[in-house]
């Protein structure tokens, strides 16, 4: 066989074999999430984490570049050297694929959190709307402990990096009830492609291939500490987005910081109160008179700044963002964020904050 078609054909052999892979989550779990990822992740969080900007960033964009460079050169002789052209593309897409698995990706295969902690699946209306008052009550009480008046929106005062720094905290006290939360060897990043990110419709990423929580440092201050926990949760391996929603609300209602605590109350809330808005608009329309106005001011804070940047770029992307989950093993694409209302709920049954 010509050396051409060996990466090609390497690529088909990949997608077979992750189609059987979900057969194996607790295979997945021991060799690859417990075994050999946090070997990789650390590793490259020691190596990168210091480094004060984006390297997967940085990456990101010299590939670009580089792809633009090739498809400009080869604009003339497509048609005569189509074919080759074509298993170009098919070797970088195999190499790119392979990275993407190995260094993070296989992830999206291990055992679901909702069995690892013992968490049940489904809950009923009246499990939401007792989780949901409890929240509004903790919600509350942490706005009130900080601004000293209930119409008062909460602006977070630290610096992004002393936010980064701080959240280390949330993750030790976790890990002392839950050991596979621990977290080491931060390598938290605000991102280079932030604008672009925003004009995507996303607070954050994580770089596979580096490692990197990537954030969006041009949004709300108060849903950074949250959204960068939800970033530091997939730096631990957990690929779902409604899990990491759940660690990283648990990582930041665990800080003795009030304004990182405020983080993960007001952001949870706000997706109780949106699950309740598409259940029942009485009930939802009850619950808010009973939330703080500076509170729903964040809300307004969050969405002025999202409008602004409204666009059929941050629908495009959606799209694609959500086939992407729905292909790794997150069946509800997009709608897998709100999931974590599932966990929360049923992990809050029978205890406190």
């Amino acid at each position: 066989m010509q050396r051409k078609y060996i990466l090609p054909l390497f690529l088909v052999f990949q997608i077979i074999g992750l189609q059987i892979l979900p057969y194996f989550p607790l295979q997945v779990e021991h060799y690859y999430s417990k075994g050999l990822y946090p070997i990789i992740s650390n590793f490259s969080r020691i190596v990168l984490g210091k480094i004060p900007f984006s390297v997967g960033d940085l990456l990101y964009f010299i590939l670009i570049i580089l792809g633009i460079k090739w498809i400009f050169a080869k604009r003339k002789t497509w048609r005569i050297d189509w074919k080759n052209n074509v298993l170009a593309i098919l070797s970088f897409l195999s190499v790119f694929y392979f990275c993407f698995h190995l260094l993070w990706g296989f992830n999206y295969y291990r055992q679901p959190l909702f069995e690892k902690m013992n968490i049940e699946r489904d809950y009923t209306d009246a499990d939401l709307l007792i989780f949901t008052k409890k929240l509004i009550a903790r919600t509350n009480a942490v706005q009130m402990q900080i601004a000293k008046n209930d119409s008062l929106k909460i602006i977070v005062p630290y610096s992004q990096e002393q936010v980064f720094e701080m959240n280390l905290n949330g993750y030790k006290t976790l890990s002392k009830q839950h050991l596979f939360f621990e977290y080491s060897n931060p390598s938290s990043k605000k991102s280079l492609f932030s604008l672009p990110l925003t004009y995507m419709g996303f607070g954050g990423y994580l770089n596979p291939f580096t490692n990197e929580a990537q954030v969006n440092y041009l949004g709300p201050t108060y849903s950074f500490p949250m959204t960068t926990n939800h970033e530091m949760a997939h730096q631990m391996g957990f690929a779902s987005e409604s899990e990491c929603n759940f660690i990283g609300f648990l990582a930041s209602i665990k800080n003795e910081d009030l304004y990182i605590q405020y983080s993960g109350y007001s952001m949870a809330l706000r997706y109780c109160v949106g699950n309740w808005r598409a259940r029942d608009e009485t009930v939802f329309k009850n619950l808010i008179k009973t939330i703080h106005p500076g509170i729903l001011k964040n809300y307004k804070e969050s969405d002025d700044f999202w409008k602004q940047y409204d666009s059929i770029i941050d629908k495009g992307f959606h799209a694609f963002y959500d086939q992407f989950l729905k292909i790794n093993q997150q069946k509800d694409g997009l709608e897998s964020y709100n999931k974590y209302v599932n966990l929360m709920v049923n992990y809050y049954k029978g205890r406190e904050f």
